[in-house]
């Protein structure tokens, strides 16, 4: 009888420091990624308008279908993270819309552009959502709307990459607007494959990380362990009430002022300050680059603001209406100015404002809902605020060309910014989930001292 051979076991993993960090930089990656896949079509717009000899609205209406099935995949998006976790989620999101970015490159009239769009927003639309269930289950309360910042980051400074990216295939591809988009498709493959092989959805689940780091995470203050009770508020409960309602229509103004400058801004240069392709590269990524930082800089400055006041409601959407506001405010003169350095610098200000309140719509309900339901109502009002992806592009495409005026589009853009804003500060501070649900409805537990 021959011996057993016995098989030296695996070593265990040696533990690392700064887990949570590699997890932010993945779900960046992949945030880099989805503006700097959404901002092409924009960039390509002349060259198609051209080609396929699309009016304004014509395009317009390609560039919001995009919106169509964006808006409700971030409802179902939350809610998918909920139920399967962000690991598989954003993975098969991730890898859907960069196989539908490639497809780009095989239409060739409206039909195909606006069915592209409609499969791509449904492939983009869990993004959101899914980032804010990961942020919250790897980094602790105190740095949720710090990690959310960071991580939100990349959003503006996919576009402000992408935009130069996608100019420069167009100059060396002698402006065949195929090439683009072909190469992110390709991009995006390999980062979802990158995404399922850093993350877990909790940190418990990670092979290498350290019991210090674990225990710093998972340390519960007094405000989350309020929270964290095994009878979960119903979804329904969280979507009635005024402080949801008020943030997902201060949302919608900051959806439509970015919605609107991401589709036309690149032809807002072209036809109002008549730059060229080369031109295009720097004017416009440079106030991206600006929004990047006022979404970094936003939710540090968040996190200390409620830390100090003990008031994070009133701090959130506070700050959240002043910068809505002055950025809506900002917007009017972009269409009297007649100098590309001056746009560009104003665009950058107006982004830079506008952005530093991107991460507080999260943060609002990451303070006050029930960690189980965080994806959903984080969803609900993400789909609210997308809402403006589908109308804005469309209606600012018509207003350019009916009325041949920028100075409307840019004027309604700040009227609902602003409206937005007042929405949110005169809102009223939310309740939380009771313990018992029979008194879901009577409990009232406002999370500030």
């Amino acid at each position: 009888m021959s011996a057993v051979t016995k098989v030296p076991a695996k070593p265990a993993r040696k533990p690392q420091r700064g887990i949570r960090w590699r997890v932010l930089g993945a779900n960046a990656a992949v945030l880099m990624l989805n503006y700097g896949d959404r901002a092409a079509l924009g960039v390509a717009a002349p060259l198609i308008i051209s080609e396929f000899g699309l009016s304004t609205g014509t395009m317009g209406i390609i560039l919001g279908a995009f919106a169509f099935t964006y808006a409700p995949a971030c409802f179902a998006g939350g809610a998918l993270a909920d139920k399967y976790g962000p690991r598989k989620t954003m993975a098969l999101a991730a890898a859907w819309w960069s196989l539908c970015t490639a497809l780009t490159a095989l239409c060739f009239n409206f039909a195909t552009f606006f069915i592209q769009r409609l499969l791509f927003g449904a492939g983009e639309g869990p993004q959101g959502a899914v980032t804010a269930r990961t942020m919250a289950n790897w980094f602790p309360k105190r740095e949720y709307a710090t990690a959310m910042g960071l991580t939100f980051a990349a959003n503006p400074l996919g576009a402000a990459l992408g935009i130069p990216v996608v100019t420069g295939l167009l100059v060396l591809s002698n402006n065949n607007w195929r090439i683009p988009f072909i190469v992110l498709g390709a991009i995006g493959l390999v980062i979802a494959a990158g995404w399922y092989w850093i993350l877990r959805d909790k940190p418990s689940d990670h092979p290498r990380i350290s019991a210090e780091e674990l225990a710093l995470i998972t340390t519960v203050d007094d405000q989350t362990r309020e929270l964290t009770t095994e009878n979960v508020p119903p979804l329904r409960f969280y979507l009635r009430q005024p402080a949801v309602i008020a943030n997902a229509l201060a949302f919608f103004g900051f959806s439509w002022l970015l919605f609107m400058f991401l589709s036309w801004y690149p032809l807002y240069l072209v036809q109002t300050q008549h730059i060229n392709l080369s031109s295009l590269a720097w004017a416009g990524s440079l106030p991206w680059v600006a929004g990047s930082i006022g979404t970094a800089l936003g939710g540090i400055l968040s996190d200390r603001l409620a830390r100090r006041s003990g008031a994070p409601f009133r701090v959130r959407k506070w700050t959240t209406g002043i910068f809505l506001a002055l950025s809506g405010a900002l917007c009017l003169p972009l269409a009297a100015v007649n100098s590309l350095g001056l746009a560009v610098g104003l665009f950058s200000v107006v982004l830079l404002l506008l952005y530093l309140a991107n991460v507080q719509f999260f943060a609002i309900v990451r303070d006050f809902v029930h960690p189980a339901r965080l994806g959903g109502v984080t969803g609900f009002v993400h789909f609210c605020a997308n809402l403006a992806g589908i109308i804005a592009p469309i209606v600012t495409g018509f207003l350019i060309q009916n009325l041949g005026s920028w100075t409307a589009a840019f004027g309604l853009a700040a009227t609902l910014a602003i409206l937005g804003a007042v929405a949110l500060i005169l809102v009223k501070p939310p309740i939380a989930g009771a313990k018992d649900p029979e008194q879901a409805h009577n409990q009232a537990v406002e999370y500030e001292v």
